[in-house]
């Protein structure tokens, strides 16, 4: 078996291909560098620069490389810029995938894990969002992603693939301060950069229907994330033609954006600032928590780390790239 991970040189894909090689597989990574860095890659293990769009060099690494599985994490993430560039994100995420499916149904590759998304769910008013929750996502970002299931179905269907397809919800941390996350965009290294500048963390709204008038979310590590993908990749080995899995990675358990501030000013030693409440962003919903029971049956897999392990993990990858 040899594993083909698109994405593998970026901050999630990385630490999916460390978790791959530690339980024993064979892995190839693909990715066009656009947002990943080589220097992620794990020595011996082969790097093909390539898009997902590109077919000629999607068939030329499945075919060099042996590839008997896929793990299809490259794609575009950010929910603010699918906004602005919304044929930009459908191209890269519902084409790519489009195109990759043919290269993997013409060469005879029957194993897709998929990187999706809770985006999916959009703001659903329930305490657990499972995965039955009515889908009615907010952003083009979330609809290539419920897209690229629809797609996937459709071709498990046609072609007997077996596939599974990971919803994560808020991934936070890092397995060691080389592999964190480079972007700013959520929650703990936003409130990073605001510490940096001497700055209070922002709060975007404290009138929400929760115990403390702040957003919960259900955050999960990205070595969980990456673990929860293995398992994925097994249990696919053992499966039936035709299976199609679709399943949460979270912890289920919500924390409050006040109580997440709260223990980064504690892990980074800046208790000294307040946070700054600001006004409510547009499209936040009060609380997405995961439901996490179908993971663990399909799967045998729940999450191991929690938010305090995140933080400080986090926080050493700051200070590695903030020294």
């Amino acid at each position: 078996m040899t594993w083909m991970v698109t994405g593998g040189a970026g901050y999630i894909g990385a630490h999916v291909v460390r978790a791959m090689l530690a339980g024993g597989q064979q892995v190839v990574v693909y990715d066009d560098l656009s947002t990943g860095n080589a220097e992620k890659v794990p020595d011996g293990v082969p790097l093909v620069t390539g898009s997902v769009l590109d077919r000629q060099a999607l068939d030329a690494a499945i075919r060099d490389h042996g590839v008997t599985g896929v793990v299809h994490i490259a794609g575009k993430k950010q929910v603010g810029e699918s906004v602005e560039r919304p044929l930009h994100y459908y191209r890269e995420n519902v084409t790519g995938l489009e195109v990759l499916l043919e290269s993997m149904v013409d060469a005879g590759v029957d194993r897709l894990v998929f990187s999706s998304s809770a985006a999916v769910y959009g703001m659903p008013d329930v305490a657990l969002v499972t995965e039955d929750t009515p889908c009615a996502p907010m952003s083009p970002y979330g609809e290539t992603k419920l897209v690229g299931e629809w797609l996937i179905h459709a071709a498990a269907r046609a072609h007997g693939l077996r596939c599974a397809s990971l919803r994560y919800f808020n991934v936070a941390g890092a397995a060691s301060p080389e592999l964190a996350d480079a972007g700013v965009f959520n929650l703990i290294p936003m409130v990073f950069e605001r510490l940096e500048a001497g700055q209070g963390p922002r709060i975007f709204g404290d009138d929400y229907a929760t115990p403390d008038g702040t957003c919960i979310r259900d955050y999960i590590h990205v070595e969980d994330i990456a673990s929860a993908h293995l398992a994925a990749a097994r249990r696919l080995d053992d499966a039936e033609r035709g299976t199609d899995l679709t399943l949460n990675i979270g912890r289920g358990e919500g924390s409050s954006v006040r109580e997440m501030v709260d223990r980064i000013l504690k892990v980074t030693d800046h208790g000294d600032i307040a946070p700054e409440v600001t006004a409510r962003r547009a499209g936040d919903p009060a609380r997405v928590v995961a439901g996490a029971d179908r993971i663990r049956a399909e799967l045998g897999w729940s999450a191991r780390y929690g938010v305090d392990e995140m933080i400080d993990s986090a926080w050493q990858g700051w200070r590695h790239r903030h020294p």
